[in-house]
C-alpha cells in the first residue's frame, strides 16, 4: 500500500562568508587589515583629489620638489600615492586569512618603520629625499609602524592543536 507523503523543506538560507575563512567568521585581525587597507586605499586615492590636496596639477611623479600636501599637511607625489594605492589592495587582499593579516600588518609596521628612519635621516631638501616625506610624515609614519606592529601582535585567540600522537614518535 503505497502513502503519499508530501515532504516539507524548511527554507534554505544561504549566508555568504568572507572568502577564504572556511566558512567561518572573519576573526579580529583580519577585519583589522580590511579597515587598514581599506584607509590607505581611501588615502591613495585622496591624494588625487583636488580641494583635499593642494596643488593636484603640478604633482611631481616622485622627489621633494612636489608642491602637493594632502589635508595641507602632508608632502604626497604620484609615486607615494601609488604606493598608498597599492598598500590598500594589499592589506583588502591580506585580509581574506588571518595568517596573511597578521604579516601584512607586521611588515607594513617594519616599513613604515624603515620610513621613518629614512625620513629622520635624509635631508628634506635633498634629491635622496624622493618619497617625498616632511616632519609630519615622520611623526605619521611613527604612529603607523608602532601601531600596525602592535596590532599585528595582538593575540587572536585561536588554539594551535597538537597532534600528541605524532609528537610521541
Amino acid at each position: 500500500m503505497a502513502t503519499n507523503q508530501t515532504r516539507v523543506q524548511a527554507p534554505r538560507t544561504t549566508t555568504r562568508e568572507p572568502r577564504g575563512t572556511d566558512r567561518q567568521r572573519m576573526t579580529a585581525i583580519q577585519k583589522i587589515t580590511l579597515v587598514v587597507g581599506g584607509v590607505f586605499l581611501a588615502v591613495g586615492i585622496l591624494g588625487f583629489v583636488p580641494g583635499i590636496t593642494t596643488n593636484v596639477g603640478r604633482m611631481e611623479f616622485a622627489g621633494h620638489e612636489s608642491p602637493s600636501e594632502l589635508l595641507d599637511v602632508f608632502h604626497v607625489s604620484v609615486l607615494h600615492n601609488l604606493v598608498h594605492l597599492a598598500f590598500g589592495v594589499i592589506g583588502i587582499a591580506a585580509a581574506r586569512t588571518a595568517r596573511s593579516a597578521r604579516w601584512y600588518l607586521l611588515i607594513g609596521g617594519i616599513v613604515y618603520l624603515l620610513l621613518l628612519v629614512y625620513g629622520l635621516a635624509v635631508d628634506m631638501n635633498d634629491s635622496a629625499n624622493f618619497v617625498p616625506v616632511n616632519d609630519a610624515d615622520n611623526w605619521l609614519h611613527l604612529a603607523l609602524g608602532v601601531g600596525m606592529v602592535a596590532l599585528g601582535l595582538i593575540p587572536t585567540g585561536e588554539r594551535v592543536t597538537r597532534d600528541v600522537a605524532t609528537e610521541r614518535r
